[in-house]
């Protein structure tokens, strides 16, 4: 479904473009890492033009359970300043950051009562890993009842068929996709 408006209280929710797994990833071309970043601060820019809420989100831990990757929660800890936002980011005062431990950015981490506060109806999503953080952060958006804008372009994710299985099969059931020069366009128009 096309991109159809920005409502007028909307919020820029870019997932986990921090230095650790943004490092990580840049090698890898396929993964679109480069271009996630890219857009992405260009959506943050364009929304703080506007004076529209940007979250910041990153990740710093994960569930506990077991799974078939092996990877659990109890794995060594991460290198200091894993966690911190990449720079192209420019992090400004008026921005909000969340810190989710789990893949959704909605996880007990207070960003729905954050959004709900702002008296936030929209959320447009951005960042990496489309098919892990961005899908699941998007999921709980929909569920809690945000109309979900996805900037297809401003996302990456080192599994290329999960990055595309999420954008043509997942994203169109819980929101509206588009690109980032689409979401800018309608910001422009809509402010």
């Amino acid at each position: 479904m096309p991109l159809t408006t920005i409502d007028p209280a909307s919020a820029l929710v870019v997932i986990d473009l921090q230095k650790g797994i943004v490092s990580a990833l840049t090698d890898d071309p396929t993964a679109g890492i480069a271009d996630a970043v890219k857009h992405s601060t260009h959506l943050a820019t364009a929304f703080r033009r506007h004076g529209l809420p940007v979250i910041l989100v990153n990740v710093t831990g994960r569930a506990p359970g077991r799974t078939d990757t092996g990877r659990s929660a109890n794995s060594t800890a991460p290198p200091t300043g894993w966690a911190d936002l990449i720079d192209e980011l420019d992090v400004q005062p008026a921005d909000h950051l969340i810190t989710k431990r789990r893949r959704s950015a909605f996880h007990d981490t207070g960003l729905d009562t954050l959004l709900r506060d702002l008296g936030v109806t929209q959320v447009v999503l951005s960042g990496i890993a489309t098919g892990s953080g961005v899908e699941s952060t998007a999921r709980s958006a929909s569920d809690h009842g945000y109309h979900v804008v996805l900037a297809t372009d401003a996302m990456g994710d080192p599994d290329p068929e999960g990055h595309r299985h999420s954008v043509e099969r997942v994203f169109p059931k819980l929101g509206e996709t588009a690109t980032t020069a689409e979401v800018i366009d309608m910001v422009e128009a809509t402010r």
